[in-house]
Order: C-alpha cells, then structure tokens, then sequence
C-alpha cells in the first residue's frame, strides 16, 4: 500500500481542466526558478504568484502553505524520475545484465544532471519536511521495476534478487546523492557514472546464478 501525504501538505484540490493544469505547471516552474535562485528562504507564495503571472489567490486554492507547495514540486519531480526509470526498465526486459545495468545507471544519473540546478535546489528544499511517503512510494515504484527487469535478463538468473537488488540500487542512488554533496562538477560526475557502472557491472556478474540456457 502506498505511503500517505501527511494531511498537512495535502493541495486543496488538483486540476480538473486543460487550463488549470497550464496555470498549475507554471507556478511549478516559478517555484523552481525562485528556489534555484534564492533557496527555500527567499521562496514565498506571494513570489511564486507574481513569477507565475497569477493571483495569490489561486496559488492558495490548490497549496495552504510554502510547506504544501515545496512538497507537491518534489512529488512531482519525484513522478517524472520514477516513470523514467519505468520506462528504460521496460525497454530493456530481457537483455543481459551488463546491458540492464548501464542503462539503468545512465538513465538515473542523467535525468539527476540535465537540471542539476533544480537537483540541487529540491535537496535542499526537503530538509525541514516530512517526505517520508515520497522518499516510500519512489523506492516502491524502483524496486517493483529494476527487479522485474533483472529477473527477466537473457544470460543470467539471480538468486536473491531481493537483495542484489536492494544493493545496486543503494549503490546507484547514493553515488549520485554524494556527487551533489561533494559539488562535483560534470567532468567529474561523468567519471564517477563510468565507474559506478564499472562497479555494479562486476557485482552483477558476481552475484548471478547459473547461465539461462
């Protein structure tokens, strides 16, 4: 069963209509840009409306708070990494593990930099907030996926999928996580990818059973 949002950084309402939904991505993309250049301090609702080119009172129909709104762009920023992942999941059902691994490792690492900025800014954004059933439900959906791909490989079983699983992927979002810790610049995330990849290939062919045949 999925996690629930805590009551208190619920929106008020979703969007029901094409046009709803047009203003509602614009104050997303406002709170971002505001968050990317003056951190959650500066980020305001009034701020948001005016970037967004709407009323303070539509934002406070769909958000209470700062804290709801903040939760609703990780959520959201969440959805989209976790239909990526989804998506490179699927398309590569049945290839061999090393395949499986480099692309999975590739997808993650470029859908975290291709807007480092707005990594950055959302990390930062979630310190002081309750994201537990976000941090929940993104790790449901990546298992569920990663481990349907694994065991479907074309050269290899894997006998305790479960677990190998549970690593490669503590191992692959926790590389990324420290790459922003550190303030790595992007030759040096670039060769970090090719070294976990490097690591989690060999670890895959440690781990795997018997050959399918």
């Amino acid at each position: 069963m999925p996690a629930s949002t805590p009551p208190s950084l619920s929106p008020r309402k979703k969007p029901r209509q094409a046009r709803a939904a047009v203003t509602l991505d614009a104050v997303y993309e406002a709170s971002i840009q505001l968050l990317v250049s003056g951190g959650v301090a500066r980020l305001t609702t009034t701020r948001v409306a005016e970037r967004a080119g709407v009323s303070v009172g539509t934002m406070y129909q769909y958000f209470p708070h700062k804290q709801a709104l903040i939760y609703a762009l990780n959520e959201r920023y969440l959805e989209a990494l976790a239909i990526r992942l989804e998506t490179v999941c699927e398309g590569h059902h049945g290839s061999r593990l090393g395949d499986m691994c480099e692309a999975l490792i590739g997808t993650y690492f470029q859908a975290k930099t291709e807007r480092a900025d707005v990594t950055r800014a959302l990390y930062a954004s979630v310190v002081e907030l309750d994201n537990a059933a976000l941090i929940a439900n993104f790790a449901d959906r990546a298992d569920a996926c990663t481990k349907a791909m694994l065991s479907s490989a074309s050269d290899a079983t894997i006998p305790d999928l479960e677990t190998v699983n549970l690593a490669l992927l503590t191992t692959i979002f926790g590389a990324v996580r420290n790459a922003f810790e550190r303030n790595l610049d992007a030759d040096e995330i670039a060769a970090l990818k090719r070294q976990v990849i490097v690591m989690c290939r060999a670890y895959l062919s440690a781990v795997a059973g018997a050959p399918k045949g």
